[in-house]
């Protein structure tokens, strides 16, 4: 079985999506103990790994857009479903930030 095309594209999808999601729990964790500055510095670096996932996507979508079809594997499905679930995992724990936030006041 050969390597896919895009495996450093991939990669970057699961990486970047996975530390966007474990900056996400710290959040949360952090708005749990009532450390609103970290929760918010964690759910900043989580914003920032999802730009990054964010720019190794777009090389594929403007690949894809210029006519050079991207190879689908089971892998670049992983680091898709990666990149999306750790997206709406961000959206939520800033709703959790928010909800501890206010019940703190």
């Amino acid at each position: 079985m050969s390597e896919p095309k895009n495996l450093d594209v991939i990669m970057q999808l699961i990486m970047h999506g996975g530390d966007a999601k474990g900056n996400a729990i710290e959040a949360i964790e952090a708005a749990k103990t009532g450390d609103f500055e970290l929760a918010h510095e964690r759910m900043q670096d989580a914003e920032k790994a999802l730009v990054e996932a964010h720019h190794a996507q777009t090389g594929l979508l403007t690949q894809e857009a210029s006519g050079d079809a991207v190879e689908l594997s089971l892998l670049m499905v992983h680091g898709q479903d990666h990149l999306m679930t750790s997206i709406a995992f961000k959206d939520l724990a800033k709703e959790i930030v928010e909800i501890y936030e206010r019940l703190e006041k």
